[in-house]
């Protein structure tokens, strides 16, 4: 057997401080006490990765309105019915909190037979309808038992109680979704209790999750994952990569698959490029590559595999559809499987082992075949970030086929890429620490720790708040935001505004594959455009303060990325790697400027890490496809460069000119040029 390749990718060292395992006199870790803190908000929205807890979180809050806040009710919807089992009965008391958590048999609807269907879910919106008029407390079900039940019983049934909602991401703000619609209606009529969770406020989509003035009726509680995995007792380095092949993905599986690892695999959808179109004979075929079959394990119906080596494992297969995957599904449900390593291998799914799926000694979550959803790519690597005994690292790799510019489908190819990129992107944001940026001088943030000399008037100053794992930087030129919304999005939401920048092709393709870009049209007109379209209602100072940190926050990341990595050989250096590396990039410039970061291209690391990833001549192909559709600039663009011209000509007493040498004056200038073009055309007609 072959022995697996190295994968380019971002590899992260974190401290195991054990902070985000331990428990405080109730039995709360640090998240679920920091949302506690917010029992008493009407709508609150949990941001929190896999394996921190929400789900207990949820428990603590629930009791409390429950029995202090004079609720009737509780009802805890999730998005499938395995994730229901998260919520069963759980003995709090034992662990120093006030009250258990209990739901009676009959009232959890996850565990109830049928599947959710409007043709045959009457039964379970008929027991919803019966718990309402109850006097019991709790209740679990699906968001399609919800949705159903809403429209049988409208939205006043459901007055003075909690309603809990898991997997929040599966909300959206668009019309066509009921869930949203209905959730919509909740809040318009302001007489329940919301309690929204999820690991990723955002969607594969880029669809809003709440329309804005929903929105900012929730307080936020945010434990990010950088929080929760620097926090863990065992867990040390996590790497982020991806892999590009050629011919069949059954083959180049072993150049990424150590069978010495515990992994999940999830073959390719049946309608993506990678799929062969049979899925029962890929699975077939990958157990084939491992080593000889050797039967099947009659009490969890795992596949036994005879490695080369002469070691024998444990595969479950979660994607033939017959009554077998029942009963592998079931043992996996089993306790054992976390208690036990050595209880299974390998796992191959397809649409299963993701959302809630919990198998704490997974270490390498092998992903074959680009996933459109950002969320969804969250999800897969959540299932690799739990802690465990003996358990010091973990990957995830997405397995890509290689874009092949003699095919006629090499456009979707280069798009499956560039898509794979953007999720790269995106991790290293989520697993970095969280930056808090203010004005230049604005003074010493309470709680931060700015070394040994302390905060320094008029000096490059860095604080990390070791509680919360953020920075606080300086930047000089950073805008301030007017309004309480754009404080709040600059507070909590700039991964959100990250996430619908990488999605936007135009920036990815441009940013990564056109020589002739200049870094200000991604971080000025492209980022500013997607602000103003996010947040239309906000002023153009809002814009522009919103704007400046996301680019600030994206590129320091980039930046900063070599310190966050290490070998992790030396705990201590370790430990202390990433806030010394801040610091020293803080010292290393002379003043950290917000036009010095807007000239960064931010997809510049990306294009390292693919340059490794791809051989060169598919590297020029992938290249040579989009600039044979490269955009002209639009009317929208030349007005965005005219503003920037504008506010050039405020600072510098005059307009930007198409002979300077600077490439983002001139661009601004082709702006100006463009837009009286435009103009003299349309006066001409």
């Amino acid at each position: 057997m072959t022995s697996a390749k190295t994968v380019p990718s971002v590899s992260v060292t974190y401290a195991r401080t054990g902070a985000s395992t331990k428990s405080n006199e109730f039995g709360m870790r640090a998240m679920q006490e920091r949302a506690f803190e917010k029992r008493g908000e009407q709508y609150l929205l949990i941001k929190s990765p896999p394996a921190s807890g929400k789900s207990r979180a949820l428990m603590f809050i629930a009791l409390d309105k429950l029995h202090n806040q004079k609720l009737q009710q509780a009802i805890i919807v999730v998005p499938e019915k395995a994730i229901g089992g998260s919520f069963a009965d759980t003995p709090l008391s034992e662990f120093g909190f006030h009250w258990d958590w209990q739901v009676k048999p009959q009232w959890n609807l996850c565990n109830a037979p049928g599947i959710d269907e409007p043709r045959v879910a009457k039964s379970k919106v008929k027991a919803l309808a019966e718990f309402l008029a109850s006097d019991d407390r709790t209740m679990v079900c699906t968001h399609a038992t919800f949705r159903f039940a809403i429209d049988e019983l409208g939205i006043e049934a459901f007055d003075n109680r909690l309603i809990a909602v898991d997997e929040f991401h599966h909300v959206s703000a668009n019309p066509e979704n009921k869930l949203g619609a209905h959730l919509g209606d909740l809040i318009a009529r302001d007489k329940i209790h919301l309690v929204a969770m999820t690991g990723s406020y955002f969607r594969g989509d880029a669809e809003p999750v709440l329309m804005p003035e929903d929105e900012a009726k929730f307080e936020t509680v945010t434990y990010t994952y950088y929080e929760q995995l620097n926090g863990y007792d065992y867990l040390k380095s996590l790497d982020i990569g991806y892999y590009f092949y050629s011919g069949g993905y059954q083959t180049a599986i072993l150049d990424v698959l150590d069978p010495a690892k515990k992994t999940i695999i999830h073959i390719p959808n049946v309608n993506s490029r990678e799929s062969t179109k049979d899925k029962i004979k890929e699975v077939d075929h990958i157990i084939d590559e491992l080593g000889t079959w050797k039967g099947m394990d009659e009490k969890t119906g795992f596949h036994l595999v005879e490695l080369a080596d002469g070691r024998t494992i444990k595969i479950a297969d979660l994607v033939d559809d017959d009554a077998k995957r029942e009963k592998v599904a079931n043992a996996l449900k089993d306790p054992a499987a976390n208690e036990n390593r050595d209880y299974v291998d390998i796992i191959i799914a397809l649409g299963m082992a993701k959302e809630g799926f919990d198998w704490i000694w997974c270490e390498h979550a092998l992903t074959i075949g680009y996933r459109s959803s950002l969320t969804e790519i969250i999800q897969i690597i959540g299932r690799a970030t739990r802690d465990a005994p003996g358990k010091t690292s973990a990957r995830f790799t997405n397995l890509i086929a290689e874009p092949d510019a003699s095919e006629d489908l090499v456009v979707d190819a280069v798009n499956d890429t560039l898509k794979a990129i953007a999720a790269s992107l995106l991790m290293e944001q989520v697993l970095a620490p969280r930056f808090n940026f203010t004005p230049k001088n604005r003074g010493q943030q309470e709680d931060y720790d700015y070394g040994e000399a302390g905060y320094q008037e008029g000096e490059n100053n860095v604080g990390f708040n070791d509680k919360t794992s953020q920075f606080h930087l300086e930047i000089k030129g950073l805008v301030e935001p007017e309004s309480a919304e754009a404080s709040r999005i600059c507070t909590e939401d700039i991964n959100e505004v990250i996430t619908a920048f990488v999605q936007d092709k135009q920036a990815v393709e441009r940013g990564i594959f056109d020589e002739e870009v200049v870094p200000e049209e991604l971080t000025q007109v492209r980022m500013g455009k997607i602000v103003k379209d996010k947040y239309p209602d906000l002023s153009e100072a809002d814009h522009e303060a919103i704007r400046q940190r996301a680019v600030a926050a994206l590129n320091l990341t980039q930046k900063l990325m070599p310190h966050i990595s290490g070998s992790g050989d030396d705990e201590a250096k370790a430990n202390t790697a990433l806030i010394q590396g801040v610091r020293k990039f803080r010292m290393d410039v002379r003043d950290l400027d917000i036009d010095l970061i807007d000239r960064i291209n931010p997809f510049q690391q990306a294009y390292a890490v693919l340059a490794a990833s791809m051989d060169e001549k598919t590297l020029k192909q992938v290249a040579a496809a989009i600039a044979n559709k490269r955009i002209n600039l639009s009317l929208e663009e030349a007005r965005e460069l005219t503003l920037r011209a504008l506010k050039f000509k405020n600072e510098r007493g005059r307009l930007p000119e198409l002979t300077s040498q600077d490439a983002w004056e001139r661009k601004m200038a082709e702006g100006i040029a463009f837009l009286a073009r435009k103009t003299t055309e349309d006066s001409d007609d």
